[in-house]
């Protein structure tokens, strides 16, 4: 029997009820977080270096098929209100042991790119503080993080409120910057003239041509984890029927604006030849502005991008837990709230995990090379999360015909839209197998499938022989 984990009626084992504390403003925030990642601060000079300008039309095309896959996800969700994320479709939808796969999948991914990012943040306070060993921040953002998202979801959402509204206002700066640099037509020190005329300079759409132009989805794809936390988020809004389809429908005015808007100004401004493969384009357009305190604005914008991103893995980690406890296929003590209607115990677990893979990384000398593998990891599995969602829609459209037919918030296209993003989805994998760096994690993944699936055949032989002693026993 299926039961949903973060509805607002879902109870904890302890009669206490997963509270909706989250205002329209953090669902929005929490959803352009999940949109605006380090990838694009600190992965796009790579993608423009590899993919000429035609990385506007990569970003154009995935921001597209995450948009159609958001859509699927918000109708169902607005089909059955006790549907409190997308793991509960997948669950009512495809069965236990897709839910059990998703579910730990997503858990996982989450506590992977949390750790990535709190190194990551490691890395950025050395800018400032060079003599500080690097475990020493990790560890200290690692427990702050912790820490906020045990006082209360309304803490979590004033955090991410924050950190996003900080990304925003740093790239509607940045957008603003390099429309006055195109339009006074400045000229940098090394004599490069602003214009958009760099868009579309001979040789400078695709300059290593077909491949290239691929080799760009394998990275962009990381810049949009994160999107589907609206799923997440919308069980604990205070009214889902009008935060929900908001926070999807303007997805695509973020996508041009963060991703497209931002990208067009930086090549206008600095053109593409000179865009810096190992740095953020974004500091050296501010650069370029003659701010004399860019590099550390631009530092301190990347830094809070990261703990921002760090901390909706914690959230979205824990929530997920939560979920597994409540549908029998995690310990029952993780579906315990505290009295501020937090999962505190989901909450510590995933902590612990991350504190330990946050230990294992210091091992490893180069940080940015584990940053690198555990991206790849956690958009393997994303592609999964996505897929299943796809695959959930199908069977709702199937299984519901009737509340498809009712509802105000359908997927424009339906099937025929799904089946294209499902397409897309199975392309991008195959993508990750082209370079060596996102190959080596690919292959690993199959690995962590098969475990949870024999872990899931052990649980439900361990489940069917206490309910035979059980009826025996009656």
């Amino acid at each position: 029997m299926h039961q949903t984990c973060n509805s607002q009626d879902a109870t904890a084992h302890d009669g206490r009820v997963l509270k909706r504390r989250l205002e329209n403003r953090h669902i929005q925030l929490i959803s352009i977080s999940g949109a605006i990642g380090t990838g694009l601060f600190m992965g796009s000079g790579k993608i423009i270096a590899l993919s000429g300008t035609s990385i506007i039309l990569v970003y154009a095309i995935i921001g597209f098929f995450v948009f159609c896959i958001m859509r699927a996800m918000g109708e169902m969700l607005l089909a059955d209100l006790n549907m409190g994320s997308f793991a509960d479709l997948v669950h009512h939808y495809l069965g236990p042991r897709a839910g059990y796969i998703l579910s730990w999948s997503y858990w996982l991914s989450w506590v992977v790119a949390a750790v990535g990012d709190v190194v990551v943040v490691a890395g950025f306070l050395q800018y400032w503080y060079p003599d500080v060993p690097t475990w020493l921040p990790a560890f200290a953002t690692m427990f702050i993080l912790l820490a906020l998202n045990m006082l209360a979801v309304k803490a979590f959402g004033e955090v991410e409120f924050w950190f996003g509204l900080i990304k925003v206002v740093a790239i509607v700066l940045l957008v603003m910057t390099g429309l006055v640099m195109v339009a006074t037509s400045y000229t940098s020190p090394g004599g490069v003239t602003a214009s958009f005329s760099h868009l579309v300079a001979p040789g400078v759409m695709m300059p290593h041509g077909i491949v290239g132009f691929l080799a760009g989805f394998q990275i962009a794809i990381f810049s949009f984890v994160g999107t589907e936390l609206i799923g997440t988020a919308a069980a604990e809004a205070k009214d889902p029927e009008k935060t929900l389809p908001k926070a999807i429908n303007t997805i695509p005015v973020r996508i041009l604006l963060f991703y497209i808007a931002s990208l067009v100004c930086i090549i206008s401004v600095i053109s593409w030849a000179n865009v810096p493969a190992n740095r953020s384009p974004f500091v050296e357009l501010f650069l370029l502005g003659g701010l004399p305190a860019a590099a550390g604005i631009i530092n301190f914008v990347v830094l809070t991008s990261a703990a921002s991103s760090a901390n909706s893995g914690v959230y979205s980690g824990s929530r997920m837990l939560y979920g597994l406890s409540h549908q029998s296929q995690a310990h029952p003590a993780f579906g315990r709230l505290s009295g501020s209607g937090t999962p505190v115990r989901a909450l510590m677990f995933s902590g612990a995990c991350m504190a330990i893979a946050l230990t294992l990384l210091f091992v490893i000398p180069d940080v940015m090379t584990v940053f690198t593998l555990v991206s790849t990891i956690s958009a393997v599995m994303i592609i999964v999360t996505w897929s299943l969602i796809l695959m959930s829609y199908f069977a709702y459209r199937r299984e519901n015909a009737q509340a498809h037919q009712r509802s105000t918030f359908k997927l424009p296209g339906g099937k025929v839209t799904a089946a294209l993003s499902q397409l897309f989805l199975i392309f991008v994998l195959c993508l990750l197998a082209l370079e060596p760096d996102t190959r080596s994690a690919l292959y690993v993944m199959p690995l962590w499938y098969i475990g949870l699936l024999l872990a899931y055949q052990r649980r439900a032989k361990v489940t069917a022989r206490q309910l035979a002693a059980g009826a025996a026993a009656s």
